[in-house]
Formats: C-alpha cells, structure tokens, sequence
C-alpha cells in the first residue's frame, strides 16, 4: 500500500502527464489517435498484468468487481484516451491539455450528486484558485507570435473543442465508475490492469470491424513503438494507477482537480522544447495553481 498523501499522489500523476502529453506528440501523428491509443494500451497491459502477477494483486480481484472496472476502461482510456490524442493531433498539446483539465469540473459536480462529497472553506478556496490558474495559464500560455507546429490548428476548432472536452467527462465518469470499486480491498495495479485490458480489446474489436478510422496512418516503426511503450509505462502503467491509489482515499472531486494541474506543468516543458517562453500571463495563472495546491496539501 502506497503511504503517499492522495494529494501528493493525484500531483505525481499531473507531472507524470504532463511529460507523456510531450511525448505523445510524435508517435500520435505518425500513427493516427486510434492505433497509438491501441499500441500504448497493448504495451501498458502487458506491463500492468506482469505487475499485477508479480506482486499477488490478481488474488485481490472479485467478481463483483469486474463489471466497474471493465466499464471504467471502457469509456475512460478506450474513449477518453483516444479522445484525447485525437484532440491533441488537432490542436497542440497546449490546448488539448486545457480540455481535458475540464475533468475536473465534470469529477467535483459527479462527486457532490452521486456520493455527497463535500470541501473545506480552504479547501474550496484552493479549488477555486487551482482552477483559475489552469485556466489562466493555458489561455495566456504562449505569445501570440507563436508559430511552432505543436500550436497549430488542424481542422474545425469546434470539433476539436468538442472531442476536447469528451475526454475530459470521459476521464470524469471513469474516475467516479472506479471510486466504489476503489474503496474495497482490490490492489490498484490489477484495477488499472483490468480497465487497461478491457480498453485495448475494444480497440481491437474495432480495428477487427474494418473500421478506416482504426487503422494506422503510417507503419510502426521500432523507434515509435519504444516511445509509445515509454509513454504508456509513464502515464497509464504509472501515472492512472496513482490515480487509483488516490481515489482509495481522497474524494473524487479533489483528486481530479489535483491532476488537472497537468497543463501548468506542461508550460515549462514547452518552453524548453519550443525555446518560445510563455507570455506572463501564463505565469501568473501558474502561481495562482501552486498557492492553490498548496492550501489543498497543506
């Protein structure tokens, strides 16, 4: 059992995030959002099933546990995963990110109506500043003179918004399908295991189905199947089984809105790799999210 703080937990999993989202960027656009989703969700189950053997977490699993989870897979990582990537070969992972960090609004309603949970004034005052800060730091989060190719738009940016947001309750609805399984005896790394599995059989069934979409834009490669094997042991085989570890203790609404943090990590990232430093804005939105954090931790 990890001893980890959940908060500290859900903020491991924004960093480990935010250096996947990056590193996605490639291995995305070479293969198209549906075959690298199938690709990095073949590698992570593999790895999440041999850890789950190797530790003793299968012996853990119910029956009655299955159905969530497989249904948490189901439209957390095969839709909302594959939502992402799609939104992101659209519009950058810059914006793609403010998207998705919407999970968190989708997790702190679902939260409050289905199990009551409820924040701390300084709680919600940290929500609150987090939130803004996220939505401050990607709005602002380049000069407007910037060209790199990671902020461009591909396509209608209603569509792109509109998938963007997909992934985000799709996340959103994982998360809260998970929470009750969560709270059991069930060693998280089989609970990622079981809802990786589930994600990538349907992946599968639809490239079965001769669907165009599924199919690959280009043929892998091995250097594109080494950065998609790394990506998934970083933000899924990692990163959503922390998630899961923090959901056996935070509330559903909190641990969302921690790991929506991802887009303020990613500003620095971006800045080093674009070499285009983000406006001040960008800042300030920055820091409003760490006293946020902070208020949250502490």
């Amino acid at each position: 059992m990890c001893t980890m703080g959940y908060e500290w937990l859900a903020l491991a999993a924004a960093f480990l995030w935010a250096i996947s989202s990056l590193i996605s960027v490639k291995p995305a656009r070479h293969l198209g959002p549906f075959a690298y989703s199938r690709w990095r969700m073949g590698c992570t189950a593999i790895m999440l099933s041999s850890m789950a053997a190797f530790t003793g977490g299968w012996a853990t699993v119910a029956a009655e546990h299955m159905t969530l989870m497989m249904l948490s897979g189901l439209i957390g990582i095969f839709i909302g995963d594959t939502a992402l990537f799609a939104c992101m070969n659209r519009m950058g992972p810059r914006q793609a990110g403010l998207l998705f960090s919407c999970h968190a609004v989708f997790s702190a309603v679902l939260g409050y109506w289905l199990f009551s949970e409820t924040w701390s004034g300084i709680e919600l005052l940290g929500a609150l500043l987090v939130f803004a800060g996220v939505v401050i730091a990607i709005f602002f989060g380049r000069k407007q003179s910037g060209k790199h190719d990671w902020e461009s738009l591909q396509g209608k940016m209603a569509v792109g918004i509109s998938i963007g947001l997909l992934s985000g309750l799709c996340q959103a609805l994982g998360g809260i399908i998970a929470k009750p399984v969560m709270q059991t005896s069930i060693d998280p790394v089989a609970a990622s295991a079981i809802r990786m599995i589930t994600a990538f059989s349907a992946h599968s069934l639809f490239l079965f189905s001769g669907a165009k979409l599924a199919k690959a834009k280009q043929a892998i490669n091995l250097k594109i199947l080494a950065i998609t094997a790394l990506n998934g042991f970083l933000a899924m085989a990692v990163g959503m089984t922390l998630i899961l570890y923090a959901l056996q203790e935070g509330n559903v609404g909190m641990v969302a809105l921690l790991s929506s943090t991802t887009p303020i990590m990613v500003l620095p990232l971006l800045w080093f790799i674009t070499k285009q430093r983000p406006s001040r804005y960008a800042w300030y939105g920055a820091i409003l999210a760490v006293i946020g954090t902070a208020l949250i931790v502490t």
